[in-house]
C-alpha cells in the first residue's frame, strides 16, 4: 500500500483508493480492535479529503466508500441483534464556519419556521442500544456495523446505573439508546492494580470500556464499574414526545441516567457561545468529553432534513481540538531501566492538560531527542497522546534562550557511575553494571512482579525502600526478610508486613518457568521460559545444557539460546541460583497434563498485545490445556495469531505470512469448542 506522501500528487482515483483503504483501516483499528493510530483530528481530515474527492469526481465514489457507512463490525463470541432503526454516525466538525453551515443548512431545510437546538456534551464512550418491554430491561446491543450490532445484555445488566424497570413506563416496548464509559478515576484505579501486578497500564477510558464490553464473562466486566448515559428513545409501541429536551426529560423521568450538562440554544450564535464555554470546562468533569452534538429539537423539523446513508441531517457533532499547551521545559535527566536501558525523560514547568497536571514525559531515546533538538530552557509544546499520555511535541524557535546548549547523551550511567554502550541492535544506550541501584530496583520488581514469582504486596514503592536501605540487591534477599523489618517501612504496619511475608514464603512454590522470567534473562519472555522449562523439566538440566541443545527447543532461536547459555555461563548467575535454591524455591517444572483431543490440538499460536480478559500467562496456560503449543514468534509455521491491544510488528507479520489472526473472543470461542 503506497504513503500518504506517495499519494499526494497521484491522480485522484489513485488517491481516492488509498484515502477509502486507508480510512478503512484506521476504523477497523476504533471500532473492532479498540486502538487508535491517529488523533481524530487527523482521522476527520482523511474522510473530509474523500468527501471532497467524490464531490468533484461523483464517478469515484462507491457504494461501499466509508463516506456513506457507519463503521465497525459485530464482534465474535456474541450473537448478532438487528437494529429496528439504524444506528448512524454524527458528522463532525472542529471550526465555526461549518457550525454556522450546518445551522443555515437546517433553516433551508425546514423553511421560515424557527429553530431551535439541543446540545449536548459528546461522551468519549461506546454506543448503545438498550430494550425495556413493559418497562423491564430486556436486552442491548452495540452499534456494530449500523444495522447489526452485537448482543451484549449480560455484559450492560452489570451496570449499576441502568434501572432494571422503569419507573411509570407506558406498555409495550421501547428502545433507548447512550453512550457507556468510564470515568477517569476507574481507570486510575484499574492501573494502579495492573502496575502492581507488573502489567501495561490501560492507556484511555474510551479504548478501556470497548475492551471491557468484549469481555466473554459478565462477572469480570462488573469488575470494570462501567458508566451509562441514555440520551434517544425509539418507540416501538407508543409516540415519541415532539421536541428532543421532553424527550430527555422523559427518559428521566423514567429512572434512566441522563446527563443534566444539556442545554437548548435558540441561536446558532448561542451554541458556538456554549461550545467556547466547554473548551475549559470539561476538564473539571470527572469523565472525557471530546465534544459537544448540536441537536435541532423538534421531532417535526428532523423528519423534514432527513438523513443521508451513513447520517442525520439534524444533528453535528463540534469536536475539541486536541489541546496544546505550552510551558518550560526545565530539565532533561536520564532514568536506567531494570535491563540498563538509558531513557531522556523531560521535566517540565508543572502545565495543566487535559485534566491533569503534567510535570514528566519520555523523550523515548536519544535519537527521538536529537530529531526533536529539545534543550533545557526551551518553550515547548505539550499535548496528550490519546488524552492520557503527556508527549512533547517540539520547541518554539522564537522562544529558545540564546545560551540553550545541545543535550548530549551521558557519558556514564547516571545511577551507578559505570560505562555506558551503544545497543548494537537498536538505538539504546545501556549500562551493563549489574550492581547498579536503578537496575537493582527494576530487576527486583521484575522478579516479584504477577508474570513471574506474583508477590502479593510487593510493589515497586515498598522494594524502592528496601533498596534505598540496602535490606536487600538481590532476589535471595527478600526471602530473608522478617515482618519486623518490614514493619519499619513507610505505609507498612505489622498486619501488612505480616501478609507479605506469608506472600514471600508462597512464592517459593511457583514452578521452574516462572522462576525463570524472573531472573529477568535477556530475550526470555514468559513464553520462552515455559517451553525451556517444559523441555529441560528443572534447573540443573537447563543449567548444563549447551548452545545446541537450546536451540533444539521449539521456539529458540541461536540468538535466544545464546542469550540463555551465557546467563548460566556466568559465575554469578550460577551463584544466585544456587542461594535461590538453598532459601527453598523450586527448581523444576510440574508435568502438566494436555488435552490429546482438545479444540486447539496440533495448533500452534502467538499471543501478542494487551488482553482484557486475562493475563496473557493464563491465555497461554488456557491455549496449552486446550492441546494447543504456544509460540513466542509469528513464522510460517504459526496457525493462529491471537492479537489485543497495542499488537504491533507481529500484527503486521501475521498478516504478511497470511497467518490467521483472532481476535481475544475468537479465541476464548474456540478454547470454548465454538470452533
Amino acid at each position: 500500500m503506497k504513503s500518504a506522501s506517495d499519494t499526494a500528487a497521484a491522480s485522484p482515483a489513485e488517491r481516492a483508493a488509498w484515502l477509502r483503504a486507508e480510512i478503512e483501516r484506521h476504523n477497523r483499528l476504533y471500532y473492532v480492535e479498540a486502538e487508535t493510530e491517529i488523533s481524530d483530528v487527523d482521522f476527520d481530515a482523511l474522510v473530509r479529503e474523500l468527501e471532497d474527492l467524490e464531490a468533484a469526481h461523483p464517478e469515484l465514489a462507491t457504494e461501499d466508500s466509508p463516506t456513506r457507512k457507519v463503521w465497525g463490525e459485530p464482534l465474535a463470541g456474541f450473537a448478532n441483534v438487528q437494529h429496528r432503526v439504524p444506528m448512524l454516525s454524527i458528522r463532525n466538525t472542529y471550526n465555526e464556519a461549518e457550525v454556522r453551515k450546518f445551522d443555515q443548512d437546517v433553516r433551508k431545510g425546514v423553511g421560515d419556521e424557527p429553530v431551535r437546538y439541543v446540545v449536548e456534551l459528546k461522551m468519549d464512550g461506546v454506543a448503545m442500544s438498550m430494550t425495556f418491554t413493559n418497562g423491564v430491561y430486556t436486552a442491548a446491543a452495540t452499534r456494530g456495523d449500523g444495522t447489526t450490532g452485537d448482543d451484549v445484555t449480560q455484559n450492560i445488566a452489570t451496570l449499576r446505573d441502568l434501572p432494571k424497570q422503569l419507573k411509570d413506563a407506558p406498555a409495550g416496548t421501547v428502545e433507548v439508546r447512550g453512550e457507556v464509559f468510564m470515568e477517569r478515576a476507574e481507570l486510575d484505579r484499574l492501573n494502579v492494580l495492573r502496575e502492581a501486578a507488573g502489567e501495561e497500564p490501560y492507556r484511555n477510558p474510551r479504548n478501556t470500556t470497548a475492551g471491557t464490553l468484549k469481555l466473554l464473562d459478565p462477572a469480570q466486566v462488573a469488575k470494570r464499574h462501567l458508566r451509562l448515559f441514555v440520551y434517544e428513545m425509539v418507540p416501538v409501541d407508543f409516540k415519541k414526545p415532539g421536541t428532543h429536551q421532553d424527550t430527555l426529560k422523559t427518559l428521566a423521568a423514567w429512572g434512566l441516567p441522563v446527563n443534566d450538562h444539556f442545554t437548548v440554544c435558540d441561536s446558532i450564535e448561542e451554541v458556538l457561545a456554549l461550545c467556547d464555554s466547554w473548551q475549559t470546562k470539561r476538564f473539571d468533569l470527572p469523565y472525557e468529553t471530546d465534544g459537544l452534538v448540536v441537536k435541532v429539537d423538534k421531532e417535526e423539523q428532523r423528519a423534514k432534513l432527513g438523513y443521508t446513508s451513513k447520517a442525520p441531517k439534524w444533528v453535528m457533532a463540534y469536536k475539541f481540538p486536541a489541546e496544546v499547551r505550552r510551558t518550560r521545559l526545565n530539565d532533561i535527566v536520564f532514568q536506567v531501566g531494570k535491563s540498563g536501558v538509558v531513557t531522556p525523560v523531560a521535566e517540565l514547568e508543572p502545565v495543566p492538560l487535559a485534566g491533569t497536571i503534567v510535570k514528566r514525559a519520555t523523550l523515548h531515546n536519544f535519537e527521538e531527542l536529537r530529531r526533536k533538538d529539545l534543550r533545557k530552557g526551551d518553550l515547548v509544546e505539550v499535548q496528550k497522546a490519546g488524552e492520557i499520555i503527556p508527549q512533547v511535541l517540539g520547541y518554539v524557535p522564537e522562544e529558545r534562550p540564546e545560551s540553550a546548549p545541545a543535550v548530549e547523551p551521558p557519558e556514564a550511567c547516571p545511577s551507578c557511575g559505570g560505562a555506558l554502550h551503544q545497543d548494537p541492535e537498536g538505538v539504546f544506550l545501556r549500562c551493563l553494571n549489574l550492581a547498579c541501584p536503578a537496575q537493582i530496583l527494576g530487576r527486583l520488581t521484575h522478579f516479584a512482579s504477577r508474570g513471574a514469582m506474583d508477590i502479593d504486596g510487593l510493589g515497586p514503592a515498598i522494594i524502592e525502600q528496601l533498596v534505598s536501605r540496602e535490606l536487600v540487591t538481590t532476589p535471595v534477599d527478600l526471602y530473608a526478610l522478617e515482618a519486623d523489618i518490614l514493619a519499619g517501612l513507610e505505609r507498612m504496619g505489622e498486619k501488612s508486613a505480616a501478609n507479605l511475608v506469608a506472600a514471600i514464603e508462597a512464592s517459593k512454590a511457583r514452578p521452574l518457568a516462572r522462576l525463570l522470567f524472573g531472573l529477568g534473562i535477556r530475550h526470555v519472555g514468559t513464553t520462552t521460559a515455559t517451553a525451556l522449562a517444559r523441555e529441560f523439566k528443572n534447573m540443573d538440566a537447563l543449567m548444563a545444557a549447551k548452545v545446541d541443545d537450546l536451540e533444539a527447543v521449539d521456539d529458540v532461536g541461536p540468538i535466544v539460546a545464546s542469550s540463555v547459555a551465557d546467563f548460566f555461563d556466568t559465575e554469578a548467575n550460577r551463584a544466585l541460583v544456587e542461594t535461590l535454591r538453598m532459601a527453598g524455591l523450586n527448581m523444576e517444572q510440574p508435568v502438566e497434563t494436555v488435552a490429546s483431543d482438545g479444540p486447539l490440538t496440533g495448533k500452534t499460536l502467538v499471543v501478542t498485545g494487551t488482553l482484557e480478559g486475562m493475563t496473557r500467562d493464563e491465555m497461554h496456560e488456557a491455549i496449552q490445556r486446550a492441546g494447543g503449543k504456544v509460540a513466542s514468534s509469528v513464522s510460517k509455521k504459526t496457525d493462529y495469531l491471537v492479537a489485543g491491544e497495542k499488537a504491533g510488528s507481529k500484527l503486521d507479520k501475521a498478516e504478511k505470512l497470511g497467518v490467521t489472526v483472532l481476535t481475544e473472543q475468537e479465541i476464548l470461542a474456540m478454547l470454548e469448542g465454538g470452533a
